[in-house]
């Protein structure tokens, strides 16, 4: 029987691999159920892994270290992945704003903790632990230790035990403030879609379609090419139906003349622009074109052909070479205005009408083959990865600091994803992954990096808590955790009128919490959190990090 007690409490692969199988699987288990409606979910890896190590089940240090940062750069990465392509233009959207009060929550927290310090008189370190474990930030924990190190030339465990009792209740209490903005607020869910729907209508260049008859005889024997460079608005005259009845599919070189009817595809937040340039609004349904199309067709066509990746639709001239018209074109569920300056991506969907030969010849340039998408594409993955440890890794010095301070193994990561995502096809990188497989990264990185810090943090925590005065740490962390939040919250929802799923998103990157992302973005059904959580996450990690070290250099 020695080999069963050698791969429950060895120190081997198969112990370690074991180990945190069993965490992780009984973490999900547990996550399934919810109380008044409520579950942790995946956080309960976490406890688990508190409760094996409590009882002896360990693992090597160094192998425990490797997997929770390798399981958080997974997790970040690919949320990164994710959120890159409307990083920026979520930014110009709100994103000043969202991080303001990001910053807003870390230096309530900051000035939380430093008047807790002066009250109680617990040191400058032991606080700093607390706060990094109260706002879940790893990084923030090795910064505090290094410099500390650097300063004393010795390591000091209080930081780190600190860090470990205030962590489990720090999940607890980011989730805690997101529910109760929710209840404090009344908010229905129902009515935050509908509102994020209706706001993404009106300010996203959503493609609409418009039936016109030309009025302006400024347009009159113009042809369609150089009418489109008369205004300073993107769309596209999609089919022409002349005086006489006869339809054709637009070609640039066509000529408008006096009260034909065109069928364009534009933005609707331009709509009224155009109406008003080429004449009036006809009441012409889709329907209606669709019935004189007997000789067109209507398809949707997959970029497949990893050539194309990069090209302008421009570029490809489907129009001159083919006979055929781009309407649309769909990307990640987002229908945008086919203009000849779009830039196209892999796995983008083109709405083409033409005639079914000349639609056949394009769906042999752009690919239209849905197994080659379903392909793994391990190259902007673990290329992204290793530029994101080298961003992470290089020092930033201050000045009054004698340490320099770093992005860390979870900021690199993330906002070189954002960047490859966003830029990689300007530079025929294919950045396209299904989301099944996106979503498949992000679970596995979040559950090891759970299992991992529920390992680290359960040896010595059972007796911390009851004997060495941690249960006042438990409540320190909570306040620094709790208050911070729900003051930005309330701001954000009362002063700023946010919606509630950025909030959501907005509370778990002030506080950098992967667990508190993960909850939000199963209780959202959505993306909402990711894309805020993503814009306050860079700038975050670098200030939870400056400001651990600059507590511990300054009051240590």
């Amino acid at each position: 029987m020695e080999w069963i007690h050698t791969l429950l409490f060895g120190t081997g692969i198969g112990h370690s691999i074991l180990l945190i199988s069993v965490v992780v699987f009984v973490g999900i288990l547990l996550g399934k159920i919810k109380i008044a409606g409520i579950s942790l979910g995946i956080t309960w890896i976490l406890f688990v892994g508190i409760i094996c190590s409590h009882f002896g089940f360990r693992m090597e240090p160094n192998a425990l270290h490797f997997l929770q940062e390798f399981g958080l750069i997974l997790f970040v990465y690919s949320v990164g992945l994710q959120v890159g392509p409307g990083f920026f233009s979520s930014f110009k959207k709100g994103g000043v704003t969202l991080n303001v009060l990001a910053t807003g929550v870390i230096f309530l927290g900051v000035l939380t903790t430093y008047i807790i310090y002066l009250v109680t008189g617990l040191p400058i370190t032991t606080m700093v632990g607390i706060l990094s474990g109260a706002v879940t930030n790893t990084p923030g924990l090795g910064a505090a230790q290094q410099a500390y190190y650097d300063m004393k030339g010795v390591e000091l465990p209080s930081i780190a035990m600190g860090y470990a009792v205030a962590y489990p209740l720090g999940v607890i209490g980011i989730i805690l403030a997101i529910v109760s903005i929710r209840y404090i607020f009344r908010i229905s869910f129902e009515k935050e879609t509908e509102a994020a729907l209706s706001l993404a209508t009106e300010q996203m260049s959503k493609a609409t379609h418009v039936s016109l008859r030309v009025k302006n005889p400024a347009l009159f024997g113009k042809e369609i090419s150089e009418v489109a460079s008369l205004i300073d608005k993107k769309f596209v005259i999609s089919r022409i139906l002349h005086v006489d009845e006869e339809l054709e599919i637009a070609q640039p070189r066509m000529h408008l003349e006096k009260d034909d009817r065109l069928f364009v595809i534009a933005s609707k937040q331009d709509l009224n622009a155009i109406i008003a340039f080429i004449g009036e609004r006809i009441e012409m349904h889709r329907a209606e074109w669709e019935k004189l199309d007997d000789k067109l067709v209507s398809r949707r066509i997959a970029i497949t052909k990893s050539e194309i990746n990069g090209k302008t639709l421009g570029q490809l001239n489907l129009r001159a070479g083919f006979g055929v018209n781009v309407t649309r074109v769909n990307r990640a569920g987002l229908d945008l205005v086919a203009h000849t300056g779009l830039q196209l991506q892999l796995g983008d969907r083109l709405t083409v009408v033409g005639m079914e030969k000349d639609i056949m010849s394009v769906e042999k340039v752009l690919g239209n083959s849905l197994r080659r998408l379903r392909e793994p594409n391990l190259v902007p993955i673990f290329l992204g990865i290793a530029l994101g440890i080298l961003l992470g890794s290089i020092p930033f010095a201050f000045p009054g600091i004698p340490q320099p301070v770093k992005l860390g193994l979870a900021g690199g990561p993330l906002i070189v994803a954002i960047l490859i995502s966003r830029f990689g096809p300007h530079y025929k990188l294919i950045t396209y992954t299904t989301m099944s497989a996106n979503f498949m990264l992000r679970e596995i990185g979040i559950s090891l990096f759970l299992a991992c810090v529920g390992l680290n943090a359960g040896q010595g925590f059972v007796d911390t808590v009851v004997h060495g005065g941690g249960l006042a740490w438990v409540s320190y962390g909570f306040i620094i955790t709790f208050l911070p939040l729900i003051i930005i919250g309330v701001i954000a929802r009362c002063v700023y009128k946010i919606n509630y799923f950025t909030i959501m998103g907005l509370i778990a990157g002030s506080t950098t919490d992967p667990p508190a992302l993960a909850y939000s973005n199963a209780t959202a059904g959505n993306d909402m959190p990711s894309v805020s959580y993503a814009t306050v996450y860079p700038l975050t990690m670098f200030l939870r990090v400056l400001t651990a070290q600059v507590l511990i250099l300054m009051f240590a």
